[in-house]
């Protein structure tokens, strides 16, 4: 395998599937049937999870609503989908611990770096709820955020299309896909990657970004043993 530790980065609306809003059971076992056959290989597996599939802060907020109450309300929809995203996993019987930013004892573990490390070593999946736990930072930031703190190889995005390509390809079928681009290219160019906090975070620690298309089976695991699937964005 090209990384030994990976930090898996999810939107919620991935998994919704087919569905309007919610969770769909059928994207959420095609999920844990992928995340275990790279466990299985030996891969050491970290999620960050979204909730936009549930709510979304900045949706709430723009309707009139506390934005600091919305973004809350958005870590909260994190954590149910970790939680869906954990059952899932250990139907397939995978061992897997959920930790969240904000403390909710009674349904996961509060997050601790030693503590998730360790768990990751285990050869644990570790899913991590409640974004960073704090207001205006999106599940991007969370992500990278953690990647840097687990000391991952890099950061996977998955998504439902296969790449970074210099328009929207669900708009226009002409765009043009990239294979591999800088930082710097991406933020020349006006790319959409991550939100600017968590893409400059992840620059400025050298943290590797691919972007693929986790909704095609299989696709995990030829990443993650190095094959050029999606878009890679280094240094």
């Amino acid at each position: 395998m090209k990384y030994k530790r990976i930090l898996l980065k999810l939107s919620g609306e991935a998994l919704m599937g087919e569905r309007q809003y919610g969770i769909d059971p059928k994207r959420l076992a095609e999920y844990a049937q992928d995340i275990k056959k790279i466990i299985e290989s030996g891969v050491e597996v970290a999620i960050v999870i979204g909730g936009g599939n549930i709510f979304r802060g900045v949706a709430g907020a723009s309707n009139g609503m506390d934005r600091v109450q919305a973004d809350h309300m958005g870590m909260l929809a994190t954590i149910i989908n970790g939680l869906a995203l954990q059952s899932a996993l250990e139907d397939n019987g995978v061992p897997t611990r959920l930790q969240t930013a904000i403390k909710i004892n009674e349904v996961a573990e509060p997050f601790i770096r030693r503590k998730a490390m360790r768990h990751l070593e285990k050869g644990r999946v570790v899913i991590f709820g409640g974004g960073t736990g704090n207001p205006y930072f999106t599940t991007d930031s969370a992500a990278v955020l953690r990647a840097i703190e687990m000391e991952a190889d890099v950061i996977l995005k998955g998504t439902r299309v296969d790449g970074i390509y210099n328009e929207d390809p669900e708009v226009n079928s002409k765009a043009v896909k990239f294979d591999f681009i800088s930082f710097d290219d991406v933020l020349k160019k006006g790319l959409k990657v991550m939100d600017t906090t968590a893409f400059t975070l992840s620059q400025e620690n050298n943290l590797p970004i691919i972007v693929f298309d986790m909704n095609k089976q299989g696709n995990l695991m030829k990443v993650v043993s190095g094959e050029n699937i999606g878009t890679t964005v280094n240094m």
